[in-house]
């Protein structure tokens, strides 16, 4: 078996969509099995962030790489707190984003040298970010995915130098703002994504509605959910050019 993060199968590959209760109810036995699913999710997602870095490095060897973590208050702001502590050869800031923030995951990226910024700082950055990692929002925003309050505000911050191409977005599961189930959105306020690290199943909100226009290259972080997920129908298809092992 491959080791974590390590490509298990690579090019363009068709797999099943699913809806956000669908893949919670899959994950449910593992984690009441003790599997630890944030950290092996957080770990791939961390060996995907890492190549983009290094793709920076490549590209600029004198400068450093600029990371923003958007960190919300639920588990994807946790997966994404836990890769940055992961990342190498990086400038990493956070932004918190909601009302809370997990605890364990942003003090071991602080740890690691982590910095925690404001609003005004990401404002006033320059040079723009190189890389941002979405972890705004993730399959707990199935019945009404707007971003509101500080969310909101760092992504229209943020918005002009994504569609620029200044700043590459990695969307932690599924760009915060885009309904997991379905793909539609409540308006514009939404990152665009260079690459979805989508976990255990591949959402049906990443192929439907507006999803294409949000999700960039998609990459499947494999974690046993196959058991789980057998007997179920699948809502969709989603095209993605990687599954790794988580």
């Amino acid at each position: 078996m491959p080791e974590t993060g390590d490509d298990t199968v690579t090019g363009r590959i068709t797999v099943p969509a699913y809806t956000a209760d669908q893949v919670r109810a899959a994950e449910q036995p593992l984690l009441e099995a003790g599997e630890p699913l944030m950290r092996r999710a957080a770990a791939a997602l961390a060996h995907v962030v890492q190549g983009l870095v290094d793709e920076e490095l490549d590209e600029h060897p004198e400068e450093d790489v600029r990371v923003l973590v958007l960190a919300g208050s639920g588990d994807n702001g946790g997966d994404a707190l836990f890769a940055a502590a992961a990342l190498q050869r990086a400038e990493v800031h956070v932004l918190s984003t909601g009302k809370r923030v997990h605890e364990k995951a942003l003090a071991t990226a602080l740890a690691e040298g982590a910095e925690l910024v404001q609003l005004t700082d990401v404002r006033d950055a320059e040079p723009v970010y190189d890389l941002v990692l979405d972890g705004i929002l993730g399959i707990g925003a199935a019945s009404d995915p707007a971003l509101r309050g500080l969310a909101r505000e760092v992504v229209e911050t943020l918005l002009p130098a994504v569609r620029a191409a200044d700043s590459r977005v990695v969307a932690v599961d599924l760009p915060s703002g885009l309904q997991p189930d379905d793909g539609t959105t409540a308006d514009d306020a939404v990152l665009p994504a260079s690459v979805t690290v989508t976990f255990g199943a591949a959402k049906a909100g990443l192929a439907l509605g507006r999803g294409p226009e949000f999700v960039g290259e998609i990459v499947l972080v494999d974690l046993g959910l196959g058991d789980g997920l057998a007997d179920d129908p699948a809502v969709a298809e989603a095209s993605v050019a990687r599954v790794i092992e988580g």
